[in-house]
């Protein structure tokens, strides 16, 4: 499959993404298979997938065909949950993308216009990449309703929103996004479309290498912010998977000559040295200088692994967490319920 496609980037917006203006001479399927190409224009807005076979575009003309077949009326007149966006064929390591799901969401009414910030959690299976997103909707839909500082709400109220579970096996495939889309007004009184994307966990029994990079690099390519989910620590088998998974990133970066990703946040769980490095903000940026540090005794390899992390992202930050507690970690009954969370995180 081969498509011609004209096109002229707008280019990042602060904080958020743009679209691109363009068309396509050729339409697809509404669902078509996708894999990593050699070489992919910029990756700073969410329209962007290369598939297979030719490198045809995802363009928004396309987009508003899918919706325009009646992808946005179902979505309206649902309750807000989980769409799956991209999904995973096992048998044959590939990846669909279902572009009349990302249609219905993404070209609402209310937001279609507006500059896109898209949070994406990522890392590996099993860390509770859902677990966190569910707490960012649970902030979100405070904010909406009241704007109260107490978003953490009922210690009674169960967690909800992304499936997730406690246990040993993955739960989350490909790529979910959440269906309704957050607008939120910035300091500078600029309204933005927030969408929250959930994405499969990395290093389960099931996918290979080249499945994780996929996954991750999709979602980092579409991301403003990528949260790179980690347990413990950052460490150095870390920083190597975040540089194979954002290679990408280098050859969408030699063809534009900008930095190819927005935002990237480590987000450490279960810090267990707050007397080094405090929990939150101010701790884990003075931990992640001293991680992601040069220096001239350093091996050459450890070297370019943080040298392609900053060439990479126009940001980089880290938030260190403390751990929940046992209850959390061990209990088969956990719902979400504040009272079951060890207090420090309060």
């Amino acid at each position: 499959m081969s498509a011609q496609y004209e096109d002229r980037w707008l280019g990042p917006s602060e904080r958020g993404t743009t679209i691109p203006k363009g068309r396509s001479t050729q339409r697809p399927a509404n669902r078509a298979r996708f894999v990593p190409a050699p070489t992919r224009p910029s990756p700073l807005h969410p329209y962007c997938f290369c598939f297979e076979g030719g490198g045809s575009m995802l363009s928004p003309q396309r987009v508003a065909a899918a919706a325009s077949r009646g992808a946005g009326d179902a979505m309206e007149s649902s309750k807000p949950g989980p769409v799956q966006v991209v999904l995973v064929q096992k048998d044959q390591h590939s990846f669909e993308l279902d572009e009349k799901a990302l249609a219905s969401i993404l070209l609402q009414d209310h937001i279609r216009d507006l500059d896109v910030v898209v949070v994406s959690v990522a890392g590996a299976f099993r860390k509770g990449k859902s677990f966190i997103l569910d707490f960012m909707l649970r902030y979100l839909y405070s904010q909406k309703e009241s704007g109260h500082s107490n978003w953490l709400g009922d210690p009674e109220e169960p967690l909800t929103g992304f499936s997730w579970r406690g246990g040993s096996d993955p739960e989350t495939t490909g790529i979910q996004i959440w269906s309704e889309v957050f607008t939120v007004e910035k300091p500078g009184g600029k309204k933005v479309a927030v969408v929250l994307m959930d994405t499969q966990g990395a290093f389960d029994s099931q996918s290979t290498v080249k499945d994780c990079a996929t996954i991750f690099a999709l979602s980092t390519m579409t991301s403003s912010v990528q949260i790179y989910n980690l347990s413990q620590n950052i460490q150095e088998d870390d920083l190597q998977q975040l540089q194979l998974f954002t290679e990408y990133g280098r050859l969408a970066m030699d063809e534009i000559f900008q930095k190819p990703f927005q935002t990237l946040m480590f987000l450490v769980r279960d810090w267990s040295f707050p007397y080094e490095y405090s929990y939150g903000l101010q701790g884990g940026m003075a931990f992640l200088d001293k991680r992601l540090q040069v220096k001239e005794h350093q091996h050459e390899e450890i070297q370019n692994v943080r040298n392609h992390i900053h060439s990479c992202f126009s940001d980089v930050t880290c938030f260190l967490l403390p751990h929940p507690g046992l209850q959390v970690a061990t209990s088969p009954d956990f719902d979400g319920k504040l009272k079951g969370v060890f207090q420090v995180l309060f």
